[in-house]
């Protein structure tokens, strides 16, 4: 992935459907005015989905292949010192959600920091 590409990722826990949409409409607004709107959003419902995504290995993993890209999930399991099957799970569950890439022939993150949002 080209690094230009590369940006933020906020993580949303427990917000209704009102602040999607005011999200929405303040990112058009922000498009309409002609300010760059890169931002990704990962909502999760509830603070067990995102438990369910980002365990403490999966922060660690993502840490490593920020500072570290490799270029396979052997590679990966390898350096972090984990069995294979566990990390190539941790890698599909983190592919899934966005948070990582696996084109070009490497693993790496798809962004570069993630900020939190969670309502109570």
């Amino acid at each position: 992935m080209d690094d230009t590409k590369r940006s933020g990722l906020k993580v949303s826990v427990g917000g209704s459907i009102a602040d999607d949409a005011a999200a929405f409409l303040h990112a058009w607004h922000r498009a309409e005015r002609g300010e760059p709107v890169n931002q990704r959003v990962l909502a999760f419902e509830s603070w067990e989905g995102l438990a369910r995504v980002m365990t403490g290995e999966r922060y660690r993993l993502l840490r490593h292949l920020h500072a570290h890209p490799e270029p396979s999930v052997s590679a990966l399991a390898r350096a972090l010192g984990r069995q294979y099957r566990r990390v190539h799970a941790d890698v599909a569950a983190l592919e899934h959600a966005g948070l990582l890439d696996r084109s070009e022939g490497a693993v790496r993150t798809t962004a570069d920091w993630i900020t939190a949002d969670i309502r109570l």
